[in-house]
C-alpha cells in the first residue's frame, strides 16, 4: 500500500459508507468493491460486528484502504486503531478525539458544518474535514461558500449525507471536496443478502462519474 491514507482517499474521491453485520460479508465486500476499482470503504461502527470486520479487511484484503467511521469517542478511536483502520471518520470534532486520534497514528477526518468548527478543527491541524450532513447543511452551496474564506487554510472537505448519484456531480465539481461519502454504493440490506453484483455496478458507475471529471 502506498500513499499516505488521506492522499489515497483524494484518489478515490468515492468513499462508499457502510454498515456491516457479518465480518465475512465484510471481507466479500472489500474484494468486490476493489475488483470494481474502488479499493476504499469507510465501516461504521455502528454495528457488532464493525471491528471486527475491519480487522479481518485489513488482514485479508491488504491493498485494500479500510476506515473506521462514526467515531464518536478517544476509546472508539483506539478501537479502530488497534484493529487496523487506517484512518478514522467523526460525525463532528472535539480536541479529546483530535488527540486521541494523533496518539494512536490514525488518520483522522473530524466532521465541521459551521464556520466556528471549521477554525476548531484547523486550530489542532485538520484541513481535511467531513462536512456531515451534507445535504441538510447546505450541500454543495455552502461548501463553495466556505472556499474563499478557508482557501488560506487550504481547507477541504468530504460531503457525507443525502449525497447520491443524482447530485453526485455538483459536489465533484467543487476543488475543496477532496472525497465524498456516500452510502448508496454498498447499503446495508444488500451487504447482508450477499447482493454484490448490484454494489459491483454501483461501484463501477461511480469510478466513471469520478473519471469523467479528470479525477
Amino acid at each position: 500500500m502506498t500513499g499516505s491514507a488521506l492522499e489515497r482517499l483524494t484518489l478515490a474521491r468515492i468513499v462508499p459508507v457502510v454498515e456491516i453485520t457479518d465480518v465475512a460479508r465484510g471481507v466479500q465486500l472489500a474484494r468486490t468493491l476493489a475488483a470494481a476499482g474502488l479499493p476504499v470503504a469507510e465501516v461504521t461502527l455502528r454495528t457488532p460486528a464493525a471491528l471486527e470486520a475491519i480487522r479481518a479487511i485489513a488482514s485479508e484484503v491488504p491493498d485494500f484502504l479500510v476506515g473506521a467511521g462514526t467515531l464518536l469517542t478517544p476509546a472508539q478511536i483506539d478501537d479502530a486503531a488497534e484493529a487496523g483502520a487506517h484512518f478514522g471518520v467523526s460525525p463532528g470534532f472535539t480536541p479529546a478525539l483530535s488527540r486521541a486520534a494523533s496518539d494512536a497514528g490514525l488518520s483522522f477526518v473530524p466532521g465541521a458544518v459551521t464556520a466556528s468548527e471549521v477554525l476548531a478543527a484547523t486550530e489542532s491541524g485538520h484541513t481535511h474535514l467531513k462536512f456531515f450532513p451534507a445535504e441538510q447543511s447546505g450541500g454543495a452551496g455552502t461548501i463553495a461558500a466556505f472556499a474563499a474564506p478557508f482557501a488560506a487554510l487550504g481547507v477541504r472537505f468530504m460531503p457525507t449525507g443525502g449525497v447520491r448519484p443524482a447530485n453526485l456531480d455538483a459536489y465533484l465539481g467543487l476543488a475543496t471536496v477532496f472525497a465524498i461519502g456516500g452510502t448508496w454504493i454498498a447499503s446495508r440490506d444488500q451487504i447482508a443478502e450477499g447482493r454484490f453484483s448490484e454494489i459491483t455496478q454501483a461501484a463501477r458507475t461511480a469510478v466513471g462519474t469520478v473519471a469523467a471529471f479528470g479525477a
